[in-house]
Parts: structure tokens; C-alpha cells; sequence
């Protein structure tokens, strides 16, 4: 092992079209074949929820792009962990990071997760609805497929990305083209009085927001990975640009296809709106919906698979991990402990699965930490404004965005205050309680140093370095 001095790095395997894939194939998710229903319930009218999609494209572009100047400033991989780090201190970005890897990111990869099994065992259950213990099993299948693919080769899972996009985009290209049929044989009494019973409270609005968002969550996924991006300074505000623009016009489009093939009264009712759509435009070929559903959900679980593992090996490598997480594989260059921890917490908290629920209240911790990273934008953009960056957002974006964020904090804890926003909060301060003994002061049971040294053995992986 003449190498180990230098200590390993994770290569430079992701490229412009791989780029675009990450940040397109993890925003759509289900979300767009499944969910759309939800805004126009929840705002009420079609015309109002088309003002709602676009803005929430708009919000993940600017904030997309707040990212991409942070990107080239502080070049390292784990999006808000190290920008949190950087600027906000250790004990914060520590709580982010406990409360990122414990709850959030293994809550929203196992909801993806359940959606893709719903999808893949639904044609064994026809007729019925499948058991969830089949559910569940599928679900823990593709976590584990995931895993194992993502230690093997990060070639092979942006592989997985790339192709996932193209089927989804082809999926949701289809749906347009025949939205845009029925358009032209005359079907626009659904886009007439397009206002009428629109629900315009601050409450029905945030709601909204937050379903709308749902759909573009993983806008900030190439941040998670810089150091894998090849040139990022260029590719990252590309990559950027390009998937959130094509994401965000997509969406817009396939939500007009729906209205031209279903009355918003159908829409809402639908358990599966693409699916319904398939069913009544392609008839006996309506199972193709299905199918593309569940690559979606597929390729989404992929990218966040990759990101969430990234995540948790930055900050083994910055000491708020064991760290064993903070090594490679020693021939693949995969951070292939941290993909294994992060694949243990999933299945752990499949579960339970009442995912939704922790979805609806780790979104507003989400936004949290999104404001915290701007606030870290915008200091950084007055206060050290000598720091080399190749790429800028004018200093009006991160504010608006900051204050998008701070609304979708406040607005469901103001319109209708529950005890679980409580709970919430004080699970992500009681990562205070763990930060002072265990890293702060580093206490560290002996045991742990023999482990480490075992799985070292067992895993071949050494510790790696970063790559800047």
C-alpha cells in the first residue's frame, strides 16, 4: 500500500449532462406524476395554482443559484453542512447535521422509497390494494439495490441518473404532447373563470407553497457533490440554470395537460394523477404512467441516496461523525461507510413509515437551515467581499429568497400552532446535548477506536482527503 500517505480522494466523475441529471432526476421525484392535486385543493383554483407553481420554480431557481455562488466560494462537498460550518460555527452546523441524518434526509428518501414500491407491486395486487408488509419489503429492496450500487461505482450511479432523467422527461414530454392534442380539439372549458374560488389566506398560501416546494425539492442536490463535479465552477450555476428552468417548465406544462383532460373536481379527487391521466388518454396503454412513476421515484431515491451519503461523510471528515464514515473504499472511491450508515437509518425508520406526517414537519426545519445558509450568503457578500468566486447573484436574490424562507418557517407555525412543531425544535437543539461531550470535548469510549479499526479491515476503505 504505497499510496495510503496521500490518503484516497473521491474523483472528478460528474460532467455537465450527469450535473443536470442530479439536480433534475432528484427534483422529479414522485411529486409531479402524484401530487399535483394537493396545491390546487389546498389554493382552490387552477389559475391560482399555475401562480403557485411558477413561483415555486422561481424560488428553487434563485435559491439554486445562491447556491452556485456558494458553491464557488467555499468548494467543498455537503451543501448546508459546510455552509453552515463556514460561516454560522460548528455547534449549528452540527445540529443541522444530526438532525439532516437522523431525521430529514431518511424520512423524505423513505417516503420516495414507499412510492416506488407502491408503484412496483401494484401490478401484482390488481384490483386491490397491495398489503403494506409487501410494500415495505419492496421499498427495503430498493433502498438496499440502491445501496449497493452507489458503493460500487459513483460511475455506474450517476449512470442510474442520467437514464432515469430521459425516461422521465420522455414521460412527462408525452404527457404535454397530449395535453396539447386535447387542447386543440377544443378542451378549455376547464381553463375558463380559471380564478373562480380561489382560497387567497396567508394559511392556504403557505400550505401550498409547501406542496408546491415538495415537487422541487433536490434543487440544491449538486451542492452535496462539488468536489465529485468536474470544473465546477462552471458547471455548478450551469447545471443549475438548466435543470430548474427544464424542471419548472415541465411542470408547468404537464399541470396544463392534466386541466385539459380532467376537471379540477377529478384532479383533486385522483389518488395518482398521472396514472388517471394515462388511463383516460392512452387507454389500454395507461400502464405506461405507472411505470414511468416508479422510475421516477426510482431515479429520485437514487440522487438523494447519493447526496445524503455525501452529506454524512463531510462531516465525519470535519469531526462531527464516527470516523470511520469519513472513508473511501480504497479501489471503487466510494464513501462507502457513510452509504451504509445512511442505508441502516432508512430501513430503520421504514419501519414505523407514517412518513408524511414527519415530511409535513421537517419541512419547516428544512427552510430553517435554508435561511441560516442565506443569512451566511448575504454576510459573506458584505462582509468578505475579497473572496475569490466565479460566479455572483446580485445581493437582492438572497434576501428574497431568506425572506420566502422565513415565511414558510413562520406561516404554519403561526396559522395553526401544534405541540409537534415543539417536538421538532427540540429534537434539533438537542443536538446541543451530544455536541458538548461527544465533540467538543471528544469523550470517545475505547471501543469504538477497535471498531473502527475492524470495519477499516472489513470494508477496505481508508480515510479520505478533500478534493480541491
Amino acid at each position: 500500500m504505497g499510496h495510503d500517505t496521500h490518503g484516497l480522494n473521491l474523483q472528478r466523475e460528474v460532467g455537465l449532462i450527469g450535473a443536470v441529471s442530479f439536480i433534475g432526476g432528484t427534483m422529479i421525484g414522485s411529486g409531479i406524476f402524484i401530487f399535483p392535486q394537493y396545491v390546487l385543493s389546498t389554493i382552490g383554483s387552477p389559475g391560482a395554482s399555475f401562480i403557485i407553481w411558477s413561483c415555486c420554480g422561481l424560488i428553487a431557481m434563485l435559491g439554486g443559484l445562491c447556491y452556485a455562488e456558494l458553491g464557488t466560494i467555499i468548494p467543498e462537498s455537503g451543501a448546508e453542512y459546510i455552509y453552515i460550518l463556514r460561516t454560522a460555527g460548528k455547534v449549528v452546523a452540527f445540529m443541522f447535521v444530526f438532525s439532516f441524518i437522523m431525521v430529514m434526509r431518511p424520512a423524505s428518501g423513505t417516503g420516495v422509497a414507499l412510492i416506488f414500491a407502491e408503484y412496483a407491486v401494484a401490478p401484482f395486487y390488481s384490483g386491490c390494494t397491495p398489503p403494506q408488509l409487501a410494500v415495505k419489503l419492496m421499498a427495503a429492496v430498493s433502498i438496499l439495490v440502491l445501496a449497493i450500487i452507489n458503493c460500487l461505482s459513483v460511475r455506474l450511479a450517476t449512470g442510474i441518473q442520467v437514464v432515469t432523467m430521459a425516461v422521465k422527461v420522455v414521460a412527462l414530454v408525452v404527457i404535454i404532447l397530449g395535453g396539447i392534442v386535447m387542447l386543440f380539439q377544443g378542451r378549455t372549458e376547464n381553463f375558463e373563470d380559471s380564478f373562480e374560488g380561489t382560497n387567497a389566506g396567508i394559511s392556504s398560501i403557505g400550505i401550498a407553497f409547501y406542496q408546491g416546494l415538495w415537487s422541487y425539492d433536490g434543487w440544491n442536490t449538486l451542492n452535496y457533490l462539488t468536489e465529485e463535479v468536474k470544473h465546477p465552477e462552471v458547471n455548478l450555476p450551469r447545471a443549475v440554470l438548466i435543470a430548474i428552468s427544464l424542471v419548472t417548465t415541465l411542470y408547468l406544462l404537464v399541470n396544463v395537460s392534466y386541466l385539459a383532460v380532467m376537471t379540477p373536481k377529478e384532479l383533486v379527487s385522483s389518488s395518482a394523477v398521472a396514472v388517471t391521466w394515462g388511463n383516460k388518454v392512452l387507454g389500454s396503454w395507461g400502464w405506461v404512467m405507472s411505470v414511468a412513476a416508479a422510475l421516477s421515484a426510482f431515479g429520485s431515491l437514487n440522487g438523494t441516496f447519493f447526496s445524503g451519503g455525501r452529506v454524512c461523510f463531510v462531516a465525519a471528515r470535519e469531526g462531527h461523525m464516527p470516523d470511520i464514515l469519513s472513508m473511501a473504499h480504497v479501489h471503487r472511491l466510494t464513501p462507502s461507510p457513510a452509504l451504509i450508515f445512511t442505508t441502516i437509518i432508512s430501513l430503520v425508520v421504514l419501519i414505523p413509515g407514517d412518513f408524511q406526517s414527519i415530511v409535513n414537519y421537517f419541512s419547516f426545519s428544512a427552510w430553517f437551515f435554508y435561511a441560516i445558509v442565506l443569512s451566511g450568503l448575504i454576510y459573506l457578500k458584505i462582509k468578505k467581499k475579497d473572496l475569490p468566486r466565479s460566479y455572483k447573484v446580485p445581493i437582492v436574490i438572497p434576501i428574497l429568497v431568506l425572506i420566502a424562507a422565513i415565511f414558510l418557517v413562520l406561516a404554519p407555525i403561526i396559522d395553526n400552532p401544534q405541540i409537534e412543531y415543539l417536538y421538532v425544535a427540540l429534537f434539533i437543539s438537542s443536538g446541543i446535548v451530544l455536541y458538548i461531550p461527544f465533540i467538543h470535548y471528544k469523550l470517545c469510549p475505547r471501543v469504538l477506536d477497535k471498531l473502527t479499526v475492524f470495519l477499516q479491515l472489513f470494508l477496505e476503505v481508508a480515510p479520505a482527503d478533500k478534493n480541491l
